[in-house]
């Protein structure tokens, strides 16, 4: 691994984190929201900056982060022509017969811990994070 190089099994905070889905994915972003039920609220997402590579499903179960192999490093270093920054690796339940092989590889990663709403609420204390689509009523 060059140095500087982050490619370490994500430590998740104590929750349920079993739903996961793609919240946003741009040139900008690649960002994952989990919870044990999304239909409400999300209390995790994984925030990754300037993404490079990314290979998992819109959504996904009960993810198991890994140390990357060193087969899936040299894979995405020869994609991208140098080792990316971050490389996250997990298998998860994406509703096959077996677990999907994921890997996202991006410039920096962030791990926001914290109730997002998926739905409109006027009482809700200041600061209140909302998922991207949640817009006040006309």
């Amino acid at each position: 691994m060059g140095s500087g190089s982050r490619h370490a099994r994500i430590e998740l905070p104590e929750g349920s984190w079993w739903d996961w889905e793609v919240l946003t994915w741009d040139a900008g972003q690649f960002r994952l929201a989990a919870g044990y039920d999304l239909t409400y609220h999300h209390g995790l997402e994984l925030a990754f900056g300037d993404p490079l590579f990314v290979s998992c499903p819109a959504m996904f179960h009960d993810p198991v982060f890994r140390v990357p192999t060193g087969e899936e490093l040299a894979r995405v270093a020869r994609q991208l022509g140098e080792e990316p920054l971050v490389l996250v690796a997990f298998e998860a339940d994406a509703g096959g017969l077996e677990p999907v092989s994921c890997l996202v590889a991006a410039e920096r990663l962030e791990v926001v811990h914290g109730t997002v709403l998926r739905y409109w609420r006027e009482d809700t204390d200041p600061g209140q994070r909302f998922a991207p689509w949640v817009r006040p009523p006309a």
